[in-house]
């Protein structure tokens, strides 16, 4: 039977069911699959790619447990943070506008059965203040961002500061009544006649304005050098960032993925078809999609699974971990001895500047 035409009545249905939210008993977290009934469901558990990540998650089940349970609370926080702030709200609330979007981690595949156990867990661990009612939880979202904390001590500061000048001012006030009350007159001065004694005091007045001059101008000029001397010690902006890049010191990261770049399969668990092989990463954090170079399927692997592809020399590369993280660079050379390599840089402030000693797993060929 052919497919159906695009405005037929049944495409129209099938792209209204297509739509929204479908059964959560018919969704595959491992392949991020929806299917639409349980007919679509065993045929898709009886697939071959379905059984390729059976065969994936089988070897460490636990760590696939504890990424889909990172990453569903990540995106619940962040929910919870950007869309109510420090506002006390229903657990129920946030978690239905968090299922709204198709492509959220499913609550199956983590470490809590219920709602309410990843509401106590949040809790317990501080993220968040939470409470029982009679109608249910309520969350209460605990910003310890050091940016917000820093605003509130700014905010804090300056209204003791205004509380301060509302209180002397308040004393002033005061001190100026009680004055008025009292009754009490200031005291006048008085003006006596100027008189001088001798003619040395007559010299030694008129010479006084002119050494005044001499020590304001010798005060000038020293002003003026120390301003010529603090402009000249000034750095431009180009020399700070690269003394900072300088000083920047091998920040690595557990997760070395980047997007577009080749990668070779090493696990041989999919069988010599895959084994050594090499493809292209197209998807973002630990878990990648790869695309296979020579017959064009797709494999989601872990990066454990996965190890870089070094290029000829003189070739565009990479650089996936340490201080210099997602910068372009040429290949030098090669030391195999100490399985290392020497990189050119070439993009960012420092390009140009060649860099000794990059491991063969912190760089890898472009696509």
């Amino acid at each position: 039977m052919g497919k159906a035409d695009f405005l037929s009545p049944k495409a129209i249905s099938n792209r209204i069911k297509s739509k929204g939210l479908q059964k959560l008993r018919w969704y595959c977290q491992m392949c991020q699959k929806q299917c639409r009934d349980e007919n679509g469901f065993k045929c898709h558990c009886m697939s071959e790619s379905h059984q390729r990540q059976l065969l994936l998650a089988s070897e460490n089940p636990i760590k696939f447990m504890d990424f889909f349970s990172q990453e569903f609370k990540n995106d619940f926080l962040e929910l919870l943070r950007r869309r109510f702030g420090t506002k006390r709200v229903h657990n129920n609330i946030v978690y239905n506008e968090y299922i709204s979007n198709r492509e959220h981690i499913h609550m199956n595949s983590t470490q809590w059965e219920t709602l309410t156990d990843f509401t106590k867990w949040l809790g317990k661990e501080g993220y968040c203040k939470v409470d029982e009612t009679p109608k249910g939880w309520y969350l209460q979202y605990i910003d310890r961002d050091p940016e917000t904390i820093r605003r509130q001590e700014e905010l804090e500061k300056k209204k003791k500061q205004d509380l301060d000048d509302e209180e002397r001012s308040a004393k002033f006030i005061e001190e100026q009544v009680r004055r008025g009350r009292e009754g009490k007159d200031e005291e006048e001065p008085v003006y006596t006649e100027l008189k001088r004694e001798s003619e040395e005091e007559k010299g030694i007045s008129s010479l006084g304005p002119s050494v005044l001059q001499a020590a304001a101008s010798v005060k000038r000029k020293e002003s003026g050098h120390a301003s010529e001397t603090k402009e000249k010690k000034k750095k431009s902006a180009l020399e700070e960032i690269i003394e900072i890049e300088e000083k920047k010191k091998s920040v690595r990261t557990d997760n070395w993925l980047q997007p577009d770049i080749v990668v070779k399969v090493i696990t041989n668990q999919l069988g010599e078809k895959y084994y050594k092989k090499k493809g292209v990463r197209v998807q973002d954090k630990y878990a990648a999609v790869v695309k296979m170079i020579d017959s064009g399927d797709k494999l989601k692997l872990d990066q454990s699974h996965l190890e870089t592809v070094i290029p000829a020399l003189g070739k565009q590369v990479l650089v996936l971990n340490g201080a210099h993280r997602e910068t372009l660079a040429i290949l030098d050379s090669i030391d195999e001895k100490n399985f290392s390599a020497r990189l050119i840089l070439d993009s960012g402030p420092l390009k140009g500047k060649t860099i000794d000693g990059i491991p063969y797993e912190d760089f890898s060929k472009l696509a």
